[in-house]
């Protein structure tokens, strides 16, 4: 069972993902926040395994939730929940420890997959909001360093691929070759990228433009 927490100031989008979520007898949503300290106060207070979380809400926005709770070694795997207009703030948001990031108008399957994703440790890139973040170039004008080494071919398809939230067995699957050797690239490109985890990867990949074609 997979423990679910949704925070969105907006009663109808709570109301929407629970009646959804509900559908699903692995996944458990054990309460809603409405704004920011609510939020943190429910993460602190009860057993989360994903937590929904909505950029923009009262009182303290997504972003503030994901420093305080991190600053608190009490961050649960965190789903950013955006919109198109929210773009230019999603990579502060992995930044401040996010797993990945959503559309709202993601679908049942998707939603689903992506928690289930995060739960079990990956990351989930979605690649509507990724295509847009590359286009527009927004949040990369950051100073950071260069690769201790450069990625080989396919490196970069593999932390392509990472970026649209695939696991070590879908990507081996897509690329035709053994899960050990991806498992074996993953750890190459953290160390090049001097990063300690696939979420920081990823957003090093992006700000570094190691990501120049859209994720699949």
């Amino acid at each position: 069972m997979i423990r679910v927490l949704i925070a969105d100031d907006q009663m109808l989008i709570r109301q929407g993902i629970r009646t959804l979520l509900e559908m699903d007898r692995d996944v458990l949503v054990v309460g809603e926040a409405s704004d920011g300290v609510e939020t943190v106060d429910n993460v602190m207070s009860m057993p989360i395994d994903v937590l929904l979380l909505d950029i923009r809400m009262p009182r303290r926005d997504g972003i503030e939730v994901l420093r305080v709770l991190s600053a608190r070694d009490a961050l649960p795997p965190t789903l950013i929940l955006t919109t198109f207009d929210d773009t230019d703030v999603v990579l502060d948001g992995i930044r401040a420890g996010a797993r990945g990031f959503l559309l709202k108008d993601v679908s049942y399957q998707q939603l689903l997959a992506a928690i289930r994703s995060v739960a079990g440790g990956s990351t989930v890139f979605q690649p509507a909001v990724t295509e847009r973040l590359l286009r527009a170039g927004s949040a990369l004008h950051i100073e950071t360093e260069a690769p201790r080494e450069e990625l080989t071919g396919r490196e970069t398809q593999v932390v392509g691929l990472m970026a649209g939230g695939y696991s070590n067995r879908e990507i081996a699957q897509a690329l035709g070759t053994a899960e050990g050797t991806v498992k074996n690239h993953v750890s190459s490109i953290l160390a090049k990228f001097g990063v300690r985890d696939r979420t920081r990867a990823v957003l090093k990949a992006l700000e570094t433009g190691k990501l120049r074609a859209p994720v699949p």
